[in-house]
């Protein structure tokens, strides 16, 4: 499945170009920071496998006021190269590569 372009953003790692996104509205678990933040990445030039990285934020605009670190292009890029040495093939077809980084993730009462 391809990434949306629209709201998408280009990142460089090691000198290749992916496109990353977070969702601007949150679901309904994410909204009331039950569930953690996930964005997506994908190889910019040929889409393939697309990576999805469960974050240990809430979502920035859930709807509770919690708290949430901003993402930054630095954590992005460390996922990119985190999913890469487990394994995440960019340019491979087939479903989504889920990279879990929601240890300490402390859900909303």
């Amino acid at each position: 499945m391809a990434l949306v372009r629209k709201g998408s953003r280009r990142i460089v790692v090691d000198g290749t170009v992916y496109r990353w996104r977070l969702r601007g509205r949150p679901t309904y678990f994410r909204g009331l920071a039950w569930s953690p933040c996930t964005f997506a990445v994908e190889h910019a030039d040929m889409p393939g496998t697309t990576l999805v990285v469960t974050t240990d934020q809430p979502h920035p605009s859930n709807w509770i006021g919690r708290e949430a670190e901003p993402l930054r292009s630095a954590g992005v890029a460390a996922a990119v190269r985190r999913a890469l040495r487990e394994g995440w093939t960019p340019t491979a077809p087939g479903s989504a590569f889920h990279l879990d980084q929601s240890a300490g993730f402390t859900p909303s009462c």
